[in-house]
């Protein structure tokens, strides 16, 4: 296939680029700043706020498949007009489209939340997910809408890098031991994400791992798997603290069910060999 990744340059879209050029696609990916470094990767620049600039990225690529791993949490622009101008111009070129959303259209009011749930949004940037969602769902039925919750790596990922930064003194803060959520694993999300764009598959689909940890649970994981003293991780309590949902678990279940790649819960990855 010929795949263009959209925000190609962040922590999901450089393994994406990654895993769809080692399975012999033909890849352009995109950047809002500097381009990434993947091997045999073509790298256009392109900035969503400029619905214009669109079309000739996609004249460029000439892609089957449009995943859109874009997102800026605090700029409506990218995150909801952005995506809704790149699913119309998609679906103008006849291109596949997977957009990656997120568990943060949900307020955590039910807890569990499968492909059926509907957004509740809490926050502007989970309002931004659920209003591109809404548009995308509209104007390009055959498109997948890929919910996923917190992406860990082996390292890369920024809730790696603030557990790293808080057992070294780097930065004060708390992790919180009742906002959970259904951690993934880079990896296997974008495995699941080339699954579904190489399948016919349409609608919601929730790609989250099976453990349900709270943020204090994951960094205790991440700490031990990288020898570090959790001690230094101080416990603290989310509830009239901080804005924004607090148990939201997406239950993949019926997704898991059609996909060959096997979504690993973070008990499994984080004490697994790296």
């Amino acid at each position: 296939m010929r795949i263009l990744v959209v925000g190609g340059s962040g922590f999901l879209g450089r393994e994406l680029a990654r895993r769809a050029r080692e399975s012999g696609h033909a890849v352009t990916a995109t950047f809002a700043g500097r381009a990434g470094d993947v091997p045999g990767v073509r790298w256009l620049p392109l900035d969503l706020r400029r619905s214009e600039a669109i079309a000739p990225v996609l004249g460029q690529a000439r892609p089957d498949v449009v995943v859109n791993a874009a997102y800026r949490k605090a700029d409506w622009a990218i995150t909801a007009d952005g995506a809704i101008h790149l699913a119309m111009a998609a679906t103008r070129h006849g291109s596949r489209l997977v957009h990656v959303s997120s568990d943060a259209v949900f307020s955590g009011a039910d807890v569990h939340y499968d492909e059926s749930a509907t957004p509740d949004p809490i926050t502007p940037y989970g309002a931004a997910k659920a209003a591109a969602e809404t548009a995308i769902r509209l104007l390009a039925p055959a498109a997948v809408i890929a919910r996923t919750s917190l992406i860990i790596g082996d390292g890369g990922s920024v809730h790696e890098a603030f557990v790293h930064d808080l057992a070294a003194g780097r930065r004060q803060g708390v992790l919180f031991t009742d906002a959970i959520r259904c951690p993934v694993h880079v990896t296997d999300l974008a495995r699941a994400v080339l699954e579904l764009a190489a399948s016919d598959r349409a609608g919601v689909c929730h790609l989250a791992g099976p453990d349900a940890l709270s943020r204090h649970e994951l960094g205790v994981l991440i700490a031990d798997r990288d020898a570090l003293d959790a001690s230094l991780l101080t416990a603290g309590r989310s509830a009239g603290t901080a804005s924004g949902a607090l148990d939201v678990r997406l239950d993949g279940t019926r997704t898991q069910r059609t996909l060959r790649t096997t979504l690993r819960g973070a008990r499994d990855f984080l004490r697994g060999e790296r």
